[in-house]
């Protein structure tokens, strides 16, 4: 099967969307871009071929076994990366232990770290036995970092080794982790997901011929914030302004204003009836009101990304946030928090400044027609989606707003589009 690759390479997120020959999206995949650019590249890539291959299977093995069979089989496999991670991470921490913490704590610190990690383990086991519907970030990293960092609180307030020896180690070893190549193909982990069910037949023979099944890169394009570092010609790299513009249209035909929240920039884009861009704004020299201001809010709250919009929506009233520089973010949170506001409210005041800084650019690119469409990681933020269509209707009266589940792809999307257009013009050429 000939397929055609798009990769996203933005500051916090890579994403990749791989195309069939008829623009059908076999495969997507996503990975955190905070630490190393080819690598993430390179595990975001094999994550779109492992979810194509799990594409091939749907129909046969829903066929011969049931969609929930299928789906066990998915969970199964997620389970046998993360449990993966985990493992290098253990040993990464007792490395980490051994090389520099003083031989008087060495003792307690690798006692406090495996019982972590087992800990971690334990709840992931249970997580991937009883998969709830509820938040949860598709990152190890952050899995492991809200998990760790409650249970290295527990074991400093109960006279084991302190919270900040502790953090620290996983600071240092967390990165270790993202760093290392991944076994995550889909043959790696495959048969010990397949062990976990039970290896019924139906499947165990629908996964064979997935695993024989060609797939033939044809063209690949690359965009987003790093694309200078992606593993592509520079003729087959695009504007992340185009990329979005396209990969909009595709989700929403509809559309004719996209705006774009990501880790780094945001960008408010008008496009025509067939997705080709007509004018833009971006913030791309700060960022301020990016999905990167959020995660340093996260952090400084000890919280996951994933945890801020759901606290936010829980808030009483929005306070008013008086700057949204990333710099000054966690003085400001501080000050918040110590004249009494609750953290809730103030949540729900900085959701609606990012928003307000946003609404900005839009004025300027045109404003917001009908349809209008998030995209960006940001997209997923539930606060972050209220304040946004709180504002558009203040602003702009009642309008169209899509979101789809993929959103966070959008740009990966539009790449993969321009990847399939560009093959198919060189064999028309050939021709």
């Amino acid at each position: 099967m000939n397929c055609f690759l798009g990769i996203d390479l933005g500051s916090t997120t890579t994403k990749a969307v791989l195309l069939d020959e008829s623009g059908r999206t076999l495969g997507r995949g996503i990975t955190n871009s905070r630490s190393n650019y080819d690598l993430a590249a390179m595990v975001a890539r094999t994550e779109a071929y492992v979810t194509a291959r799990f594409g091939l299977l749907r129909a046969e093995v829903e066929r011969a076994a049931g969609s929930a069979v299928l789906e066990r089989l998915l969970v199964a496999f997620r389970a046998e990366q993360t449990l993966a991670q985990l493992s290098r991470l253990d040993k990464h921490l007792h490395d980490e232990i051994d090389r520099t913490v003083a031989m008087a704590l060495r003792g307690p610190a690798h006692e406090a770290v495996g019982e972590i990690v087992e800990t971690i383990r334990r709840e992931e086991e249970e997580y991937f036995a009883r998969p709830t519907g509820g938040a949860r970030s598709d990152f190890f990293r952050d899995i492991a970092s809200s998990a760790f960092m409650r249970e290295a609180e527990r074991i400093g307030q109960t006279g084991g080794p302190g919270f900040d020896l502790l953090v620290g180690l996983f600071d240092k070893c967390i990165i270790r982790v993202e760093n290392e190549p991944m076994e995550l193909g889909f043959q790696e982990h495959i048969p010990s997901a397949l062990a976990r069910i039970g290896n019924p037949a139906a499947v165990v023979d629908g996964v064979r011929r997935a695993t024989e099944a060609k797939l033939t890169e044809l063209n690949g394009v690359g965009t987003g914030y790093g694309r200078a570092r992606l593993p592509f010609p520079k003729e087959q790299i695009r504007s992340e302004i185009l990329c979005h513009g396209l990969g909009a249209h595709a989700m929403f035909p509809g559309t004719r204003t996209v705006l774009d929240i990501g880790g780094q920039d945001t960008k408010a884009i008008q496009v025509d009836p067939v997705g080709i861009v007509t004018s833009f704004q971006m913030n791309d020299r700060c960022a301020a009101g990016c999905g990167r201001y959020l995660g340093y809010i996260a952090d400084e709250m000890n919280i996951g990304l994933h945890e801020l919009g759901p606290l936010a929506q829980t808030a009483q009233r929005a306070v008013k946030i008086n700057s949204t520089c990333t710099v000054f973010a966690g003085a400001e949170l501080r000050e918040r928090l110590a004249l009494g506001e609750r953290r809730e409210d103030i949540l729900a005041g900085l959701h609606r400044a990012v928003i307000l800084r946003a609404m900005s650019l839009l004025a300027r690119s045109g404003g917001v027609d009908d349809e209008f469409t998030f995209t960006g990681g940001v997209a997923r933020n539930a606060a972050a989606v209220a304040a946004l269509k709180k504002l558009v209707r203040e602003n702009y009266g009642e309008k169209v707003l899509n979101i789809s589940p993929e959103s966070i792809y959008t740009g990966a999307l539009g790449a993969a589009l321009f990847a399939l257009r560009d093959g198919e013009s060189r064999k028309e050429m050939a021709a």
